[in-house]
């Protein structure tokens, strides 16, 4: 590490004022500041001293990102591998393991090369006009958009989608620490309503498409999502046979039964589908006390409380599912470790944080279910409540004050009478 300290004291005046590059310093310090702890001192005011800068930061969350990146890749090309029938749902997990890769790697290495290239390309541009460091935010948000992406969006999709949200959703609010939504959640919601077909239909496993086409597809297999199944069956009687056969699917056993949901042998956006891999970022996450483990349980508390009603109401097949099987499928997981946790879109106080964790679970699983045209109610849910999260917070700051009040009224009355 000194030998590369070293390279870039050498080439450092060449960026700093006067020198023939210092149109591109701010690319410059980003760079050495990700590398190195940045050694800016403070001119006045205290200062605590931390070697976890916002850089740090953003690193452990993309560690935490590494279980479910590496196992969508897997999956993706375990999905692909089935489509064709290569491969049976008996086979082990290592069965062709390096073929599954490297046909995940195909797909998903574009996806995080174009988010990371626009995303970063606009961040320079806006750094540059500005004149100041490079934001750190994006580095999280480069990695999340393709992870909750379908497999074949079309790469031109991904750049308009993060174009937008970096911009709209980011940039014009005043940069990193200053959105009021979250990026990668606003990109996918852009792609879910300018181009909802290429969002909604059935491109959730590599090629599947031309699968279908060449008549290579097993009898029954379908690149549609479980949560796309479990929408057929919304306004359909239980016992219809229809319904009766996608149920089917969803028992142990079946395609979609728990045990596959939660280790995610299923098909989905990349980075969503194991709830087990998800799992181990959180755990990372509240390890280092970087997610917030109050909003996390409390979104999942919220999930199973409205999955829970649903069986009680029974009105269709989709209400009768387990709420455990509701929360392990879809975007729930992901959501709820990744989205609902960060730290600038979410509730700030310590009791807004239980509440907004637990609206956002409950109103996922309610979307899901009462609105199949939404059937993954987890992005419409959580950008709902970042809206949301300032006004929890002004209240339950109002409602501290008013306690306080009420305690210095009643300590100074006591003494008046005294």
């Amino acid at each position: 590490m000194k030998a590369l300290h070293n390279i870039l004291d050498s080439i450092r005046p060449h960026f700093e004022e006067g020198g023939k590059l210092s149109k591109f310093w701010v690319v410059f310090d980003s760079l050495e500041t990700f590398a190195f702890t940045p050694g800016h001192t403070n001119k006045n005011g205290v200062h605590i001293r931390d070697g976890v800068d916002l850089k740090r930061t953003m690193f452990l969350v993309i560690l935490a990102l590494v279980p479910a990146l590496l196992f969508g890749t897997w999956n993706q090309g375990h999905q692909y591998l089935l489509s064709i029938g290569e491969i049976s749902v008996s086979d082990s997990w290592d069965t062709m393991i390096w073929d599954k890769l490297l046909i995940g790697a195909w797909k998903v290495l574009p996806l995080v090369v174009v988010s990371y290239g626009v995303g970063l390309g606009i961040e320079f541009l806006f750094a540059g006009f500005r004149k100041h460091s490079i934001n750190e935010g994006f580095l999280v948000s480069g990695m999340l958009i393709p992870l909750i992406m379908p497999i074949d969006v079309p790469l031109w999709m991904v750049a308009v989608a993060v174009a937008f949200s970096v911009i709209i959703a980011k940039e014009v609010f005043g940069g990193t620490g200053m959105n009021i939504l979250n990026v990668a959640l606003t990109a996918r919601a852009f792609l879910f309503f300018a181009y909802p077909k290429q969002l909604s239909g059935e491109i959730w496993i590599h090629e599947v498409a031309a699968s279908k086409a060449d008549g290579l597809l097993v009898d029954g297999y379908t690149g549609a999502t479980a949560l796309g199944h479990l929408a057929s069956t919304v306004g359909k009687p239980i016992m219809n046979a229809d319904v009766t056969s996608v149920m089917g699917m969803f028992d142990a056993g079946g395609m979609y039964s728990l045990s596959n949901a939660f280790l995610g042998l299923i098909p989905g956006s990349i980075g969503e589908t194991s709830a087990l891999a998800i799992l181990i970022g959180a755990a990372l996450l509240i390890w280092t006390g970087i997610g917030s483990w109050k909003v996390m349980s409390s979104f999942l508390v919220g999930g199973l409380v409205m999955g829970f009603l649903f069986n009680l109401m029974g009105m269709n097949a989709y209400m009768t599912l387990p709420p455990i099987h509701q929360v392990v499928m879809g975007g729930f997981m992901f959501g709820m470790v990744f989205m609902a946790t960060d730290p600038v879109s979410a509730s700030q106080t310590e009791r807004g944080k239980w509440i907004y964790g637990f609206l956002g679970g409950f109103l996922s699983i309610m979307i899901r279910v009462f609105n199949p045209a939404y059937p993954e109610g987890v992005m419409m849910a959580i950008l709902f409540m970042n809206v949301m999260a300032p006004l929890i917070d002004h209240y339950v700051i109002q409602a501290n004050v008013s306690k306080r009040e009420k305690r210095a009224i009643l300590a100074f009355e006591q003494r008046a009478t005294a």
